[in-house]
């Protein structure tokens, strides 16, 4: 075995360790730090903050703090900002939704599943938002009521485990920013 077939069964086996389903055959190729940081620089994190200081009214990280000030200053800008109709969809089974980890990742059946989703808000439902709560807290956010598309039931579930529907719309970009800021100001 020469060295460079040496150095990349390392990185795949390092890969495999940390996550389990890259296979055997998976390539692993170590990302240069300079090609990193160009990539970085050429995306749209520097974008989505600066709309998110601006929606703050803020300069700095520092100052971007997920704090009750700054909730409250977010569901201002939402409430005038978000078009109506909004439709919306979980991001994932965490959150508002975690009741559905047993089920997709855990021991749960299908069935017991497929019961629990008509009674249960379910991340892969569709929705259509109605309206922001004026109460809100530091550990869930702001919260929204919504309407169940298939069957009309409302739920009131936590804004920050939402996507908008149409992901090329402003709603989308609006609930995504609003996402990214909440869990990452934290």
């Amino acid at each position: 075995m020469g060295k460079k077939s040496g150095k990349k069964k390392k990185n795949r086996i390092k890969a495999e360790k940390q996550n389990p389903h890259i296979s055997e055959t998976t390539e692993v190729h170590p990302i240069e730090e300079a090609t990193f940081n160009k990539t970085v620089q050429n995306s749209d994190v520097d974008e989505q903050w600066q709309r998110i200081f601006d929606i703050l009214g803020v300069s700095n990280e520092d100052d971007a703090d997920m704090n009750m000030e700054n909730l409250q200053k977010y569901l201002v800008y939402l409430k005038k900002n978000i078009e109506m109709p909004c439709l919306v969809t979980g991001i994932e089974d965490t959150g508002c939704f975690g009741w559905e980890s047993y089920y997709t990742f855990g021991p749960g059946s299908e069935r017991e599943y497929n019961k629990s989703k008509k009674k249960y808000p379910s991340y892969t439902d569709e929705y259509k938002l109605l309206e922001f709560h004026e109460n809100f807290d530091e550990e869930e956010g702001l919260y929204v009521d919504v309407e169940r598309i298939s069957d009309k039931k409302k739920f009131s579930l936590t804004l920050a485990d939402l996507e908008g529907k149409d992901q090329n719309s402003q709603n989308a970009q609006l609930l995504d920013d609003h996402s990214v800021w909440f869990v990452n100001f934290r």
